[in-house]
């Protein structure tokens, strides 16, 4: 995951401006270049590449998702992988959100934007709620599950979480002091157990502070945590954060990295909603911060694999959870020993690591991006496109 100071001599290059799409969320265009749906003006630039930094933390993201999913069981025998999986958990899903709220600034309800919501997170949400709920059915042996669109179930709670945020993003730009009231809502949510299951709320709500960060960041702050010092600095704190997560494992509840649960459907006061909600959003930010710190800048080989974590993300929660209904570790029971373990980590990021490429985006895309232009009615300024192109 780490790359030198310097590599290969040459002088470190500022940070560029936001050109890669968010996780699960088609890519939206830099500002200042044409979009479906505008009439592109002669004196408009090409469109940018992508940003090789927000890609590799993509995919550098999503091997610590599933590497944490596949250490999920190897808790209970292990304090060694319960301190990996807490302090992963810490940061991995904030890193992502954040990378989210980021390229979500220039959202403002565009017809086209509003399209690629729909095609890249509503339409994805729905088949794989469906087709996770079918496959409970038939691997877990339990029939009677049922298929509801309320209700997500395992890795689908981020889709409607990124269809609930991007919506609001018009609101967080006219708010005075929008990351405190975040803070705030999550607080609330922390102690409020009668919101229900419903769309995973408690999710949404606990998670929505580090989407807020996110879409008011700017390519400087990027580039500040890219310095020397930070990484320098990063080094101890991963390694006191390890120490206390091993001496915290066994007396901690790790329900609370979740943030799916009130305090109090936890078993805990409500006031500790109010201390571990904030508690854990400073340790996250920290940790979040040290993770971009080591994410390389230059294209590594990895790099391409950015734009299939959304693919990549979906399609392991397929192995994730049936190797718990077919009893993989319980049957090899090897794979609870530290040999085991590393097997375990080994596997998962290179299982990820092929769903993240370009052949299977190719082969889902139909599920992930569907283009779908039957469904949509065309405006104005595309048929004007059109018209000037002919």
């Amino acid at each position: 995951m780490t790359n030198s100071l310097r590599p290969h001599g040459q002088q470190r290059a500022p940070l560029p401006p936001a050109q890669s799409p968010a996780p699960g969320v088609p890519s939206p265009r830099p500002s200042g270049t044409p979009h479906a749906g505008t009439a592109a003006a002669p004196d408009v630039r090409p469109a940018k590449q992508r940003d090789a930094f927000f890609d590799n933390a993509k995919y550098l993201a999503i091997v610590f998702v599933a590497m944490g999913h596949a250490w999920e069981p190897l808790t209970d025998h292990s304090r060694a992988a319960e301190a990996l999986y807490m302090v992963v958990y810490t940061f991995h899903m904030p890193a992502f959100i954040i990378i989210s709220g980021y390229f979500s600034r220039s959202f403002d309800m565009r017809p086209d934007q509003l399209r690629r919501l729909i095609t890249g997170v509503v339409v994805p949400y729905v088949l794989f709620e469906v087709a996770y709920s079918f496959f409970k059915r038939w691997a877990d042996d339990d029939p009677s599950h049922p298929i509801s669109l309320l209700d997500p179930w395992y890795l689908t709670w981020f889709l409607v979480a990124l269809f609930v945020w991007r919506m609001t993003v018009p609101l967080w730009k006219v708010v005075r002091w929008p990351v405190p009231l975040a803070l705030a809502i999550a607080v609330l949510a922390s102690v409020s157990p009668d919101i229900g299951d419903d769309l995973d709320l408690q999710r949404v709500l606990q998670f929505l502070p580090f989407f807020v960060v996110g879409l008011f960041m700017k390519p400087e702050h990027f580039q500040m945590m890219r310095r020397r010092e930070v990484r320098i600095l990063s080094v101890p704190v991963l390694a006191l954060t390890l120490a206390f997560a091993y001496w915290a494992g066994p007396r901690m509840n790790s329900a609370w990295f979740y943030h799916r649960d009130s305090a109090q459907e936890l078993g805990a006061p409500w006031w500790a909603g109010v201390v571990m909600t904030l508690a854990m959003f400073g340790c996250s930010m920290v940790l979040t911060s040290c993770f971009f710190a080591w994410v390389p800048r230059r294209r590594m080989w990895f790099t391409v694999l950015g734009a299939g974590t959304l693919y990549g993300y979906l399609l392991h929660g397929f192995l994730a959870k049936g190797s718990r209904f077919w009893g993989w570790y319980d049957e090899y029971s090897w794979l609870n020993h530290p040999v085991g373990e590393v097997v375990v980590s080994v596997f998962a990021a290179a299982v990820i690591t092929a769903l993240c490429t370009p052949l299977v985006q190719r082969m889902f895309r139909f599920a992930m991006e569907p283009k779908m232009e039957w469904a949509f009615r065309r405006d104005a300024t595309e048929v004007a496109r059109e018209r000037a192109k002919s």
